[in-house]
């Protein structure tokens, strides 16, 4: 059996040629500008890990570089050798692979990424757009671990692009080690990593304003069109959409600026319209919904929308929460499976004894004491990827009804 390890590492590698189209950058972009016109006023943008001829994010800020007031725009490439070592003979090359002109360098073009800026009207056209994008070579391959990319950092406000999604946590750190504004795609599944997981606890990332049901559809080379019409069915690995052939994946928004779409509160129905009215009834899912777990004192919640209004205590709820989190409402407390937290920090953890550890082992090879369980019988029911969350204080005294505390 080929090593999960393994196909997993190619599934990344994989999407990390995919490219963001432009309806989806500006939908995004334009929630931003929504709440604040001039997020971009007066800013230097970098679009890392990109190629202006494939890469949608700078064509998207070079055209609106004048009406957003940007200051300075920095785009940089990977070399080609970097491309085909990381894609393999089926990299498709782009006109700037093939660039010719008085810039280009056969002995560099191998070896040396490209770094492209706009700041002004090059070509004397009367505005400034992607017509007047400058380029040069770097000096290294364009890895954005480099010194010379972690430069192009530094001096960058704000950090936009699609970043390798194998290399995802890495470049996250990278940016947040140098304290930087951001708005960048990512899986959604590595929200709740070690390492992504408390910066969302902590509000100093959040999601971004595209939902996590949507779909997500990238541009992606034809080698690998090829593949997904062999490989796949139409809408798991991928969608056709006007004639055109789309990669579909699993994409959100990680970001750090503001939006007002994240300071929506939830509209919510109490505990008991819950119980009586709620659309998941017949779901298989409900039988253990609002009953507490044997190991945390908090009660299941398996659907967003079914957290009650008026529950004063602690709630498991699935991870699509993350997306319709609003600060001012709730208050996240951590999440289910970290066994260290679960002993040393949570005051609503009870272990079961060593005997019933053996027995549900024996029942269940999953079960482990640090995920959330209820027992049905005797067998335990474990449930996944939970956050703990509760109501804020200050929701609390705007909402007086937030006093019931359930079975």
């Amino acid at each position: 059996m080929a090593d999960n390890n393994a196909l997993s590492k190619a599934k990344n590698e994989e999407n990390d040629e995919y490219y963001t189209r432009y309806e989806d950058i500006q939908a995004e972009i334009n929630a931003y500008l929504e709440y604040n016109s001039k997020v971009f006023f007066g800013k230097t943008i970098l679009c890392p890990c990109d190629d202006p001829e494939w890469s949608n994010f700078t064509k998207f800020f070079a055209q609106h570089f004048e009406e957003f007031g940007i200051k300075k725009l920095i785009s940089t490439s990977y070399s080609m050798s970097s491309k085909i070592s990381r894609y393999g003979y089926g990299y498709q090359m782009s006109l700037f692979d093939y660039s010719t002109g008085e810039l280009y360098d056969d002995s560099k073009e191998q070896k040396r990424g490209k770094i492209f800026t706009l700041t002004r009207d090059s070509n004397a056209s009367g505005k400034i757009d992607i017509d007047d994008l400058e380029w040069d070579y770097l000096e290294g391959d364009g890895d954005f671990r480099s010194d010379e990319i972690r430069k192009l950092r530094d001096e960058a406000d704000i950090i936009l692009t699609n970043p390798p999604f194998s290399m995802f946590r890495t470049f996250m750190q990278w940016i947040v080690e140098a304290d930087k504004e951001f708005i960048i795609l990512g899986n959604p599944n590595l929200m709740s990593k070690r390492d992504i997981f408390p910066l969302i606890k902590d509000n100093k990332i959040w999601v971004g304003c595209k939902s996590m049901s949507t779909d997500s559809y990238f541009i992606i080379p034809d080698h690998y069109k090829e593949r997904l019409l062999q490989e796949n069915k139409e809408g798991s690995g991928y969608k056709t959409i006007n004639g055109e052939i789309f990669g579909r994946t699993q994409a959100i928004w990680y970001t750090n600026i503001e939006h007002g779409r994240r300071h929506h509160p939830l509209t919510l129905m109490s505990l008991d319209d819950n119980k009586r009215f709620s659309k998941h009834k017949k779901s298989s899912k409900w039988e253990y919904a609002y009953k507490k777990f044997d190991n945390y004192d908090a009660l299941e919640i398996p659907y967003v929308d079914a957290i009650p209004s008026d529950y004063d205590g602690v709630m498991a709820v699935p991870i699509s929460f993350l997306d319709k989190y609003c600060p001012e409402q709730f208050e996240i407390i951590w999440r289910t499976g970290d066994i260290d937290w679960a002993y040393n920090n949570c005051d609503f953890f009870t272990p079961p004894s060593e005997e019933k550890q053996s027995q549900y082992k024996k029942a269940n090879r999953t079960w482990r004491v640090q995920n959330a369980y209820q027992v049905n019988g005797n067998e335990p029911k474990t449930f996944y990827d939970r956050i703990f969350i509760r109501y804020t204080d200050s929701w609390k005294m705007l909402h007086p009804e937030v006093i019931c505390k359930g079975e």
